[in-house]
């Protein structure tokens, strides 16, 4: 781990700032906290520009996935500056803001209107909680789907579906349709599946699944400013959506009752399925021939509305946040006002970060770039995502233990797994005394 210590300039350094622009009297060192995997590389790429045009040494520290959130806290509790940033979980909101480990940004958010430069629905997912802002959208993502394309425009195929179901074999806009297709690919011994869905119930790969449909068949998780549950959670319409994804689990392939991101995206390389719900982060691997050898032939969409039109996608990706216990809140502070030029937020999209930013988002050259940066781009305005309280572990736990029987087991019904998950909630509300 990378000590902060401040580096005298050179005795050129009047000749490079000539090149660079002003460098303060004396650069520091900047350390951002990330988990690993291929958006932190690509953040090491850019900062290394803010290092080129500053002077200031900007370090990219990663830790794998499954020690991420262990690790961060671990070093939020004892006060350490080991960290001046994190690009920190959407959930983790509320436990960091409430505990003091984040700098409030809600100042700088009104002084740069990062409001209006972020896409809406970032803003409220990856910065705001309790009325304030805690970090800067930075890596963008959400669910979406991979699909066969020529599984889809085979003529055979498509003559077959519309015999079966009546309308054309195209991809899918509502989640009806979803089904269907799912339905009509599913041909296990030809070693063929119509989906692949996340089912992994050991953090929040199940349930993101999950709210892919209960979000887009109109329902939610509850009444965010209220935390009642009971009614909301267990509607009829979040019953309706818990029983469509149990519906579609049925046309996975075989051994799904545990799988996530690297699983969905075997499914197409492997040939398995006909479609698989993934993050977009993971997209760029199925778009390259060398890891899937499909990829001329893999298309990409949104999610799926639901029966009323609505349309929503579970969120994923994370916001930047300034580490309140940081001796170097200041030079942070400026890497942010860096961070959200118009020029670095291309910049970003360019090296394979996910931008938030409104325009660039809009722009044709974005859409247009990659395959799946179109239906990205819709996504990323339709986003909602988990609880963000402080005690959202545990609201976590408790639906996945609900739910997971039911989808990947068939144990009792909808109804009365959510009419659980609505009495446990509101039992863990009530312990910290929200309702």
């Amino acid at each position: 781990m990378a000590s902060k210590r401040l580096t005298g300039l050179l005795a050129g350094a009047g000749a490079l700032a000539l090149t660079l622009g002003a460098v303060p009297a004396s650069a520091q060192e900047l350390t951002i906290f990330w988990a690993e995997w291929d958006p932190a590389n690509y953040l090491q790429e850019l900062v290394n520009e803010y290092t080129e045009e500053t002077g200031v040494t900007v370090t990219v520290e990663t830790t794998p996935w499954a020690d991420f959130q262990t690790k961060a806290f671990a070093e939020f509790n004892a006060k350490g500056d080991s960290y001046d940033m994190v690009v920190g979980d959407s959930q983790w909101l509320g436990a960091a803001s409430t505990g003091g480990h984040y700098v409030d940004l809600t100042d700088f958010f009104n002084e740069h209107k990062v409001g209006e430069i972020m896409a809406p629905a970032t803003v409220k997912s990856y910065a705001e909680y309790d009325g304030k802002y805690w970090a800067i959208p930075a890596e963008g993502d959400a669910n979406g789907w991979a699909y066969r394309k020529d599984w889809f425009e085979d003529p055979k195929e498509m003559e077959a579906f519309k015999a079966k179901y009546g309308y054309d074999l195209a991809v899918p806009e509502t989640y009806a349709q979803l089904r269907d297709i799912a339905e009509f690919f599913y041909r296990p011994d030809e070693n063929r599946y119509g989906i692949a869905l996340y089912t992994d119930n050991s953090y929040d790969g199940l349930i993101m699944g999950v709210e892919n449909a209960l979000f887009s068949y109109g329902a939610d998780l509850g009444d965010y400013s209220t935390y009642k549950v009971d009614g909301v959670v267990n509607s009829d319409k979040a019953v309706a959506a818990l029983d469509m994804y149990r519906e579609l689990y049925k046309f996975t392939p075989p051994n799904w009752g545990k799988t996530f991101f690297q699983e969905d995206n075997q499914a197409i390389t492997e040939g398995l399925a006909a479609m698989s719900m993934n993050y977009f982060a993971f997209f760029p691997a199925l778009n390259n021939p060398a890891i899937n050898p499909h990829a001329a032939n893999t298309g990409y969409f949104a999610n799926p509305a639901g029966p009323d039109g609505q349309q929503h996608a579970a969120l994923g990706g994370q916001g930047i946040s300034v580490v309140s216990y940081s001796k170097n809140q200041e030079e942070a502070m400026k890497f942010l006002e860096w961070f959200i030029r118009d020029d670095v937020q291309k910049r970003w999209a360019e090296l394979g970060g996910y931008t938030a930013s409104k325009a660039i988002l809009e722009s044709d050259e974005f859409r247009k770039a990659t395959p799946y940066n179109e239906a990205f781009y819709q996504s990323m305005f339709m986003v909602k995502d988990f609880w963000a309280v402080p005690e959202y572990a545990e609201l976590l736990t408790q639906i996945n233990n609900r739910v997971y029987p039911f989808v990947v087991g068939g144990e009792g019904t909808a109804k009365e797994v959510l009419d659980g998950v609505a009495e446990d909630w509101d039992a863990t509300f009530k312990k910290y005394g929200r309702n």
